[in-house]
């Protein structure tokens, strides 16, 4: 059920992906999911993706939304239309990361990433 987070904050030093997600009630519809970095180090990169399925079990070969490649802290948005893909009940964030350069090898990102349905105020004013 939503909002609700698709990963709690957390530390990640590897690939993986977060818990799965019931989407209940906000399945098929238009969802705000917002990425939060805190903590980085420096020469690191981050690829988040959401993904979706049917039974919380088989996963869709393509991610439903990717977030651009992030190097930084903040807070990201990005908006998430599961109008053409009603059968999606279930989401899922997976992420992959990459340190290069001096020093330690292993990346270290903290991280979080919530997912609430979007406000009809906000779409209006993108408009």
């Amino acid at each position: 059920m939503l909002p609700a987070f698709l990963v709690p904050e957390l530390e990640i030093r590897e690939n993986g992906n977060g818990p799965v997600l019931d989407l209940g009630s906000a399945a098929g519809g238009l969802l705000t999911v917002t990425l939060g970095i805190h903590r980085i180090i420096e020469q690191e990169s981050l690829d988040l993706s959401i993904n979706g399925s049917e039974d919380g079990v088989q996963w869709m070969s393509k991610p439903l939304l990717a977030f651009p490649q992030k190097f930084y802290c903040g807070v990201y948005s990005r908006v998430l239309d599961l109008s053409n893909n009603p059968n999606v009940k279930y989401l899922r964030a997976e992420w992959k990361v990459n340190r290069w350069g001096r020093g330690e090898q292993k990346p270290l990102f903290g991280i979080y990433v919530f997912a609430e349905p979007l406000k009809a105020g906000v779409l209006k004013a993108a408009v």
